[in-house]
C-alpha cells in the first residue's frame, strides 16, 4: 500500500464544544498570534460541527493525545492538544494555539495536511494514531 495522498484541507470534524470554546480563543488571540487566530478560524469555519457524543474515536479532539509524523523531516512526535493554560511542550501538551495545534484539530488517523511551521514553510503533516483520556 502506498503513501496516502496530501489533501491540503482535508475534512474535519469538530466537536460542538470545542468549536465554541477554541473559536472564542482564537479570537482573543487575534492580536498577539494573529497567524495562528486566522488559521485556526479558518479551519474551524470549514470544520463539520458534530455533538460531542457524535465524534470518533479517532479524531483528534481537545485533550486527545496525538501521533504524527512531520513527513518533510520524518519526525514522529506524540503531544496532547491542550488549551493554552495547560500547554508544557517538554510534558507533552501542546496547545491549540501554537502552529501545529490549530493543524492538528479534526483530523483522523490517516490523514495528512499541509500546515505553515514558525518560517511560513508548508510542512506535511500525517495522523497516525488517536487516542482519547
Amino acid at each position: 500500500m502506498g503513501k496516502p495522498q496530501i489533501n491540503t484541507q482535508p475534512p474535519i470534524l469538530v466537536r460542538e464544544s470545542d468549536a465554541e470554546r477554541v473559536t472564542n480563543l482564537a479570537i482573543a488571540a487575534e492580536d498577539h498570534s494573529p497567524q495562528v487566530a486566522l488559521l485556526l478560524l479558518g479551519e474551524l469555519n470549514r470544520a463539520k460541527v458534530v455533538p460531542d457524543a457524535g465524534l470518533s474515536a479517532e479524531i483528534v479532539a481537545m485533550q486527545s493525545t496525538v501521533t504524527f509524523i512531520d513527513e518533510a523531516s520524518g519526525i514522529e512526535r506524540r503531544l496532547q492538544l491542550v488549551y493554552p493554560h495547560e500547554a508544557d511542550i517538554a510534558a507533552g501538551r501542546i496547545s491549540i494555539l501554537s502552529l501545529v495545534g490549530a493543524g492538528l484539530l479534526g483530523l483522523r488517523s490517516g490523514q495528512s495536511i499541509m500546515w505553515p511551521d514558525r518560517n511560513g514553510k508548508q510542512r506535511p503533516l500525517r495522523i497516525i494514531e488517536v487516542t482519547h483520556c
